[in-house]
């Protein structure tokens, strides 16, 4: 009597590449996830949540618009004797030094000798290029980063990458929301961090590739190619 292939046992390898692949995507997504929430705490441990006067002087200082008081913040180093020189990176077009200087009425002799305008930039990479030029054309070895806390950790990729022979000093800058509750209990707060966190690591991603060669986007970009600015003192970054 001829005994009839069991099909059951047919079916089974077609049955277990198929677990195996969900298993594996299910394990590679998990991955990612736990990776992804080590990264952020990573980031979150470089955010200070005090201002600390910089440990030295430096030749110059450069503060990149976006957030408040960090102008403000910085005209206070440069009248504290902290550097030679302020760089204001990414101010609009249109604004003049007397605009900020109405916003600053007790350092207009500051404005007059020792600041310059830097009103090319409209993100943190041009904030990069731009402040490049500037220190190149004053010969300076060292600078102050001004900008806020969380906007911090990608300024210094950025700058770091540019100029990497230049000592930068970070000071960061804490809003007063930042101060008047902790970050977990804003959802404002929480999705600004988040964001900041993705172009944290879009950064990072792309000066690493840049290191061995990989361009992923020029330096040189052509005419017309950058975002339109938004109508206010500069670009929030």
């Amino acid at each position: 009597m001829r005994v009839q292939p069991d099909d059951t046992s047919r079916q089974a390898p077609a049955v277990r590449p198929r677990g195996w692949l969900r298993a594996t995507i299910v394990a590679t997504l998990a991955l990612g996830f736990v990776g992804a929430a080590v990264g952020f705490i990573g980031f979150l441990s470089q955010l200070r949540g005090v201002e600390i006067k910089p440990a030295r002087n430096a030749d110059g200082i450069v503060v990149l618009t976006g957030g408040s008081s960090r102008v403000s913040d910085a005209m206070e180093l440069l009248a504290g004797g902290y550097g030679k020189r302020l760089l204001i990176s990414g101010v609009h077009p249109t604004n003049a030094a007397s605009d900020i200087s109405r916003t600053l009425p007790d350092n207009h002799s500051l404005l007059r000798c020792c600041v310059d305008l830097d009103r090319s930039a409209v993100n943190t990479r041009s904030n990069a290029a731009e402040t490049r030029r500037w220190v190149k054309d004053r010969g300076f070895k060292s600078l102050i980063v001004v900008t806020s806390n969380y906007h911090m950790p990608r300024a210094i990729v950025e700058l770091s990458h540019a100029m990497p022979d230049i000592a930068l000093i970070p000071f960061a800058v804490v809003g007063e929301k930042w101060r008047d509750e902790p970050w977990w209990t804003s959802g404002t707060t929480f999705r600004l961090l988040l964001s900041e966190y993705v172009k944290y690591v879009a950064a990072e991603v792309r000066v690493r590739l840049a290191d061995i060669g990989i361009e992923v986007l020029p330096d040189d970009q052509p005419p017309g190619s950058t975002a339109p600015r938004r109508p206010a003192t500069a670009q929030a970054n």
